[in-house]
């Protein structure tokens, strides 16, 4: 590991105790420094007559200061462009370097490459809803946000790894705009799963059939609804949290939980990092993802299992992070949040 340079005042309060005749090894001894650092330091003052660091031979970077900036003013100004695109635009500046040169340079100022998030595009409508919604709902009591049952569509691969992109980044800049890919919701894929759990724990988890539909909807909510909220001992009085969907908005969904006096909460579009079942989505499929199921049947099942093994106390922690990112919402003035 490479060792730290002492500081000029440590390195200068080195020197003056040996010009006062103090030996090595009560400097050593004083200061806390090693022996064979004394020595070193005070041979370089005899030597240079200075304590200073001297430069370094090595060889010169093939960048300039202004290629250097020209590189970062084009990082900043576009996060997701490639180490390549980086290298043909030095090219053209005249100065042909490597993609080590390019990447150390950006180091430098403090920008690293990372995979970018995938975040909800937010439209100006949608952060202001956001907001609204953040800031009405932090007054809640926690006795009322023990009584919501949340739920969700998750999709489930068989082998899992969806495609990834890098971007420049400051460290702590993960979620801001420009480093994120906006995703829009779609179904389709391996297995689609609906689900509903509370501070008490999960509740049912069913497999989707094929493409949903607002009927589809509907028949999971009859079979599976009303009992969730009687297994977790939610009471008649529950508070009911689904997304925008237009499934979940549909007429005959609408009807069906009005029918049933479901209260229903308010939801803001695009706004899954509220939701802390995403949270718990993530638990799941890494549990799955364990047990490596070799088939759709067996991941079905592995689902089903993992799902009900999912502590309670993880569901009422989840539950009680809901205020950390009703006011993340609010500090990000109704824009993308780290949840």
């Amino acid at each position: 590991m490479k060792s730290k340079e002492l500081s000029v005042d440590l390195r200068d309060k080195i020197v003056s105790r040996h010009k006062s005749g103090e030996g090595y090894r009560n400097i050593t001894a004083a200061l806390k420094v090693p022996m064979s650092t004394v020595a070193s330091i005070i041979r370089k003052w005899k030597k240079f007559g200075t304590t200073r660091t001297l430069p370094r031979a090595g060889r010169p970077s093939k960048l300039s200061d202004r290629g250097r900036r020209a590189l970062v003013r084009e990082v900043t100004k576009n996060p997701m462009i490639t180490l390549s695109e980086l290298q043909r635009s030095s090219v053209e500046r005249g100065e042909p370097c490597r993609r080590t040169t390019i990447s150390a340079a950006i180091h430098q100022s403090g920008l690293y490459g990372r995979v970018a998030r995938r975040k909800p595009l937010l439209s100006k409508r949608h952060k202001a809803a956001r907001l609204e919604f953040a800031k009405r709902h932090l007054k809640d009591s926690q006795t009322m946000r023990n009584k919501i049952l949340w739920s969700d569509e998750t999709k489930i691969e068989l082998f899992g790894v969806n495609a990834r992109r890098h971007v420049w980044r400051k460290p702590g800049t993960a979620h801001h705009e420009a480093n994120t890919i906006p995703t829009v919701k779609h179904g389709g894929g391996s297995i689609m799963l609906w689900g509903c759990f509370s501070a008490a724990g999960t509740g049912r988890l069913v497999r989707i059939e094929g493409k949903m539909n607002a009927a589809m909807y509907r028949d999971i909510l009859d079979k599976n609804l009303l009992q969730s909220a009687l297994d977790l001992r939610l009471g008649r009085r529950f508070i009911f949290q689904q997304d925008n969907d237009p499934k979940h908005t549909a007429k005959i969904s609408k009807q069906w939980l009005q029918d049933h006096s479901v209260n229903v909460l308010e939801w803001p579009s695009q706004s899954p990092d509220l939701n802390p079942i995403e949270h718990l989505w993530r638990d799941l499929k890494m549990a799955v993802h364990r047990r490596l199921p070799s088939n759709l049947m067996e991941l079905q099942r592995y689902c089903k299992e993992e799902w009900a093994k999912l502590p309670k106390d993880r569901c009422a922690k989840l539950v009680a992070s809901y205020s950390k990112r009703l006011e993340a919402v609010v500090a990000a003035k109704g824009g993308s949040t780290k949840y």
